[in-house]
């Protein structure tokens, strides 16, 4: 049965593959840098079809391909978001092995999506949740991050957030959301670098949105006397920024979601679903592994 079409859909430039015999055939499917324009839904049912109707076998779904399929899939040119679903665990199957066993620290700014996209990528791979922040809590046996900020002060929440950190850096298997400050302090780096580092590389405006339709209670270091809530926090943001972009930019895998929208034909990165950021984390972190040729990194 053919996939009800949704809006407008997608058509995919004809892609030269390998059949498993030397020779190639013809897919439907993108290349990593392909041009996606907008065809009718009588077309999108046509050429797009065979993905609702049958599914390749586990790991012989290219990469590349396979980034750009579940892209138009999340975007919603598809019906079927069981498909999305199943190509992001298609994905973490393949990675896995990769991984051998070794965590994900994401890194980047509040309000990036590390919690979000972190609880996706742990289920998909079988791996372990852990918000920094909320180990650190518990660790102190304080509610919030904010109360811990005004009861004993920031230098005190570091040295509790590198302990973290530090332990967490022996467990295997687990997805770590690390809070936006922990790339600062060199030391921090030597505990993350025992797993693999992916930095959500999200715009100021975008960030900044998304903290200002929540509020700034949250977020000690964007407290300010004046101003409305989003000048609040991209004066605040703006300035952390930049005394932690080189440190950022010190990660293995950057996953930018201003280059993920476009791919997309999303106006807005905030309409950039947080299951397509978490496949496209785990394409860039299987193309970090394997051309990097790691090993496991541990450290006396």
């Amino acid at each position: 049965m053919e996939a009800a079409a949704c809006g407008p859909a997608l058509q995919f430039p004809l892609h030269a593959c390998s059949n498993g015999n030397g020779g190639k055939q013809r897919n439907n499917l993108p290349s990593r840098r392909s041009n996606l324009r907008l065809v009718t839904a009588r077309d999108s049912r046509r050429k797009l079809g065979f993905l609702t109707q049958r599914k390749p076998p586990v790991g012989l779904l290219p990469t590349c391909q396979c980034s750009q399929v579940v892209l138009a899939l999340e975007a919603g040119y598809l019906h079927a978001s069981s498909n999305g679903n199943w190509l992001l665990k298609t994905k973490a199957q393949e990675v896995s092995s990769c991984l051998d066993g070794r965590s994900i620290f994401l890194v980047g700014m509040m309000g990036s999506g590390k919690t979000t996209v972190g609880k996706i990528l742990s289920e998909a791979l079988g791996y372990t949740f852990v918000d920094s922040d909320k180990y650190v809590e518990q660790a102190i046996g304080q509610d919030s991050v904010t109360q811990i900020f005004k009861q004993r002060g920031e230098c005190i929440f570091r040295d509790y957030e590198s302990d973290a950190l530090r332990k967490l850096s022996f467990m295997p298997q687990q997805v770590v959301a690390t809070g936006g400050g922990a790339v600062v302090r060199p030391i921090n780096w030597k505990y993350i670098r025992q797993g693999v580092s992916v930095f959500l590389n999200v715009p100021l405006d975008a960030l900044a949105r998304r903290i200002a339709a929540v509020g700034t209670d949250s977020r000690p270091l964007l407290h300010f006397e004046s101003g409305d809530p989003y000048t609040q926090a991209f004066v605040g943001l703006f300035t952390l920024s930049k005394k932690r972009a080189e440190s950022y930019a010190s990660a293995d895998v950057t996953v930018s979601i201003l280059d993920l929208a476009a791919n997309l034909g999303v106006e807005d990165v905030l309409d950039v679903t947080p299951t397509a950021i978490a496949i496209e984390a785990l394409v860039q972190i299987e193309k970090f592994l394997q051309g990097n040729n790691i090993s496991r990194r541990l450290f006396p």
